[in-house]
């Protein structure tokens, strides 16, 4: 049996699931989405992720057809339609089939969509010996433009970054915004540690404010690890002791080099190592105990 996937109440197999092409989720990039994780069979932090996606549904005035309750059954449900244990789930919200013009009002069927699968964004190596990335030209969306805090279907912003970061021969990009601040990657949120206290960009640099970040943010508190929010600079990049990223797919991952310039002693950190253990420890627990 194949993959089945969650498309406005229907489960369908996967080479049959489908939209129209008329979707203003394709036609525009109109809509919103959500990258979830499953350990052990359990959906970790998964009303953190739906609160985040009503939200980010809510500030483009789009109606999501279900109630939260409903939308994490049908998450469960496809979980356990498909019998998988570790999985990374996506949760994608459109705004519908509508005319070929910009009117969403024109979309009176919102499409929810639920994709449960394997992921594998870096090889095992690299966090064992951790990235090399780069810094790019093409800056993050400005505020106001649009707010960071919207998870939108349009990542166009993103992948020209990342465009730049795999022609540079690297696998990842760091973002900066249009006031030359470091804001994210193109997928996931930035840390440094700098005499033993780690530091991330604040929201007002222009991030999205993610849920594995968090994490990592209190299991740091809880450790005794001090944390604060700052704008940072390449600069401050460049002369950190250590450096990772977070984010759902990518959980916890070293980063040993920037823009050609050794991080530390160019290997993972024992802080980084530290809080990825803990990480580990957090998603087994919770997989255990909730749900």
């Amino acid at each position: 049996m194949g993959l089945k996937v969650y498309v406005s109440g229907e489960m369908k197999e996967k080479k049959h699931a489908s939209i129209s092409v008329y979707d203003h989720g394709l036609l525009y990039g109109d809509g919103v989405f959500e990258g979830i994780r499953a350990y052990n069979g359990k959906i970790f932090r998964c009303m953190e992720h739906i609160e985040r996606l009503f939200n980010s549904a809510k500030g483009i005035a789009l109606e999501i057809p279900l109630t939260k309750k409903e939308l994490h059954e049908a998450i469960e449900n496809t979980l356990d339609v498909n019998n998988l244990s570790d999985a990374y789930i996506r949760v994608v919200i459109t705004r519908g089939v509508g005319t070929l013009g910009l009117d969403p009002t024109k979309c009176p069927d919102p499409q929810v969509i639920i994709i449960t699968d394997s992921i594998c964004l870096y090889p095992k190596e690299m966090y064992e010996n951790g990235l090399e990335v780069i810094t790019v030209p093409t800056a993050r969306t400005a505020h106001s433009a649009l707010s960071p805090k919207i998870k939108s279907l349009n990542y166009l912003n993103n992948i020209m970054a990342k465009i730049e970061a795999k022609q540079a021969g690297v696998v990842e990009a760091i973002m900066l915004n249009s006031e030359g601040y470091v804001a994210e990657c193109t997928g996931d949120n930035l840390f440094i540690v700098k005499n033993g206290t780690l530091v991330t960009p604040p929201p007002e640099a222009g991030i999205l404010e993610g849920i594995t970040r968090q994490v990592v943010m209190d299991l740091a508190q809880t450790a005794s690890l001090p944390v604060k929010e700052q704008q940072l600079t390449r600069f401050d990049l460049y002369i950190a002791d250590e450096c990772f990223l977070t984010g759902t797919a990518a959980e916890v991952i070293p980063v040993v080099k920037i823009d050609s310039r050794q991080i530390g002693d160019g290997t993972p950190g024992n802080i980084t190592k530290q809080l990825l253990d803990l990480f580990r420890q957090e998603t087994c627990y919770n997989s255990v105990i909730d749900r």
